[in-house]
């Protein structure tokens, strides 16, 4: 497998690039900019966890002022001028204007801690950036910022993880964890990598760690630069398609 490979032996802080495992900000002080697919995906998300307790308006059509029957949101317009239709809340969200329709809750040093985190489990190298870089750590601001209750579960997970970090690395090298060396990041990282593997005083901080890689690796590879480094050459146009390669046809039996 390559050194690009998302497979858990490859999250392990301090071997090869240490990857373990979406990302514009969002609206509260961090203005979220054009659409892109993890954006799409997270709003997409969104409306399908609201849509069991909420009727849909999807499609609905508008009045002269271009507002969608039954609400009172303009409906947005397409490059061509034309209406979506859609009435931007999140059962109904306008994927041209994106926005986070709740609060975001981490605090500024919070949001730095994570950062930090989220670059010793996928740092920099030569094909991709950190994770910071395309927003990671905002990203899991935005979701544990969400009001459905497996998000709240995630949000003490994640805020109490934080606390612990920084509080771990006072007690080891007398700083916050975003101050340390790259080299003390990883002593405590190598600690919690793991749960099963983890001593019983460093377990919470296991579960937090791995929650933590799960989101920024969602996060990382669903990014324009995270697709890139996967090698991904999906959701492209094609102006024709000829089938799949004839050798493999002969190797699936289907020649």
């Amino acid at each position: 497998m390559s050194d690009h490979d998302t497979d858990e032996t490859r999250a392990l802080p301090g071997e090869g690039r240490d990857r373990a495992g979406p990302a514009e900000p969002g609206t509260t002080g961090r203005a979220a900019p054009g659409l892109t697919r993890r954006r799409a995906l997270q709003v997409l998300a969104a409306g399908a966890a609201g849509a069991a307790a909420l009727p849909a308006a999807g499609c609905l059509p508008t009045d002269d002022a271009g507002t969608a029957a039954g609400g009172t949101a303009p409906a947005g317009e397409t490059p061509s001028g034309r209406p979506t239709l859609a009435r931007g809340t999140p059962t109904d969200p306008d994927l041209l204007s994106p926005v986070v329709p709740w609060d975001l809750v981490l605090a500024d040093d919070e949001l730095e801690t994570l950062a930090a985190l989220c670059d010793v489990i996928i740092p920099a190298d030569d094909r991709s950036p950190a994770a910071s870089a395309v927003g990671a750590h905002e990203f899991i601001d935005e979701w544990v910022s969400a009001p459905y209750e497996g998000n709240r579960d995630d949000l003490v997970l994640i805020r109490g993880g934080v606390a612990w970090l920084d509080r771990e690395s006072a007690e080891r090298f007398g700083r916050r964890f975003v101050d340390l060396t790259e080299d003390e990041k990883r002593a405590i990282a190598d600690d919690i990598c793991y749960e099963t593997n983890a001593r019983p005083e460093h377990r919470a901080g296991a579960r937090f760690f791995d929650r933590v890689r799960d989101l920024a690796s969602t996060a990382f590879w669903t990014t324009e630069a995270g697709m890139a480094d996967l090698g991904f050459v999906g959701n492209r146009p094609m102006a024709s398609f000829d089938g799949p390669p004839p050798e493999v046809l002969e190797r699936l039996g289907l020649a």
